[in-house]
């Protein structure tokens, strides 16, 4: 008979170890011997299935007892191999699955009981002014979300009654099926994955532990705010279930367009039409501002395109309400397209003192016909 080798030396630890040391020393060895890793290889295979075997037993405190009392020799079965181990202790398929996932990152793990989880996060929209981009403003929103029953307080549970596991994960939330040295799991369909069912639902939310429900909210926009950001209003998103914490609500802010002005960042841009004779001689006009009418002077000589800068007279900058960005101001040279016969002799007048030569008015095809004749 095969001398089996001392359950401490195979994992290469003392017997004064620690669960997580037991644990460690398995990671170790599983991924070193693994037979994924290891094709073909009998005695990898074998090294693997002897440190498994090992780690079901010292990873039980009860088994781990028995181990270090009798040895390999337990009462009339004995621990008889890797084989023979599973067998005669159902819970090994677990106990190998359950690290099998700590480091290959699959499953869902044991639950056995109702987990509180967060909230999902919603988004909505508000429409705002230019000008309430300038002073800020508090909007009123109406949201439909999910809020924690008031008559189960999230259990889900009419009062008085309670959970039992479910009867047919025996209360892990998952079914497992163990294939060779592999075990599969999935989320059981009776439980939902819970791991535990309702005796008697609650008759307000039937056992979901939330209701749909409209919420009002004041919401304070700040003075400066950015075209299609989002505002973070922390807590005010969906409940979680199983009274868990809330989500988040984004509201994205919508800037209605101007009729005036134009923006760029925290600068305001506009454009001014003046007479033409204005922009020969110069003057004062009254200009749009985003807090109403400025005084602009118009030096003699103003060509058409020609941009002045009035300083601090823009939009605030988020964060910094006493910062203000400038206004832009175009000019634009209004030109006549109807004369009187006034109007035309003085220009008339005008071009011939400065030499220009002006263009008569072209005869149009009925003149031209009535002159030939």
């Amino acid at each position: 008979m095969e001398t089996k080798r001392d359950y401490y030396e195979v994992l290469g630890v003392k017997r004064t170890a620690s669960v997580d040391e037991i644990k460690k020393a398995y990671r170790k060895l599983a991924m070193q011997y693994h037979p994924d890793r290891n094709p073909n290889d009998k005695t990898a295979e074998q090294k693997f299935k002897e440190a498994a075997e090992a780690y079901a037993i010292l990873s039980d405190p009860e088994k781990r007892a028995q181990y270090d009392q009798f040895g390999h020799s337990l009462g009339g079965y004995g621990f008889q191999g890797f084989e023979g181990f599973a067998d005669a202790f159902s819970g090994f398929g677990d106990i190998f699955g359950d690290l099998f996932e700590d480091f290959f990152g699959s499953g869902t793990g044991s639950r056995g009981r109702q987990r509180a989880r967060r909230g999902s996060d919603l988004e909505t929209a508000v429409e705002i002014t230019l000008e309430d981009v300038l002073t800020g403003k508090e909007e009123t929103l109406e949201i439909w979300r999910h809020e924690t029953c008031g008559e189960c307080k999230g259990s889900g549970a009419e009062a008085g009654s309670k959970r039992t596991p479910c009867q047919d994960c025996g209360g892990r939330g998952e079914l497992r099926m163990t294939q060779g040295f592999f075990t599969l799991r999935r989320t059981c369909p009776s439980c939902d994955g819970e791991g535990e069912k309702i005796e008697t639902l609650c008759s307000r939310c039937r056992g979901k532990g939330r209701i749909k429900q409209k919420r009002t909210l004041k919401v304070r926009i700040p003075p400066g705010m950015i075209a299609n950001s989002h505002l973070k209003i922390t807590g005010e998103g969906e409940s979680g279930e199983a009274a868990g914490p809330r989500g988040d609500l984004y509201v994205k802010v919508i800037v209605k367009s101007h009729p005036v002005f134009e923006r760029h960042d925290a600068d305001l841009y506009c454009e001014v039409t003046i007479p033409y004779t204005l922009a020969v001689f110069g003057g004062e006009i009254s200009v749009p501002t985003i807090d109403g009418k400025s005084s602009l002077k118009i030096p003699s000589g103003t060509p058409g395109g020609k941009i002045f800068k009035i300083k601090e007279m823009g939009l605030p900058v988020l964060g910094h309400s006493k910062m203000r960005g400038d206004q832009f101001v175009r000019i634009d040279i209004e030109i006549p397209t109807k004369l009187t016969d006034a109007e035309r002799k003085l220009l008339q007048e005008y071009a011939k003192c400065r030499g220009e030569k002006i263009q008569t008015r072209k005869k149009n095809f009925f003149d031209q016909i009535k002159d030939s004749f």
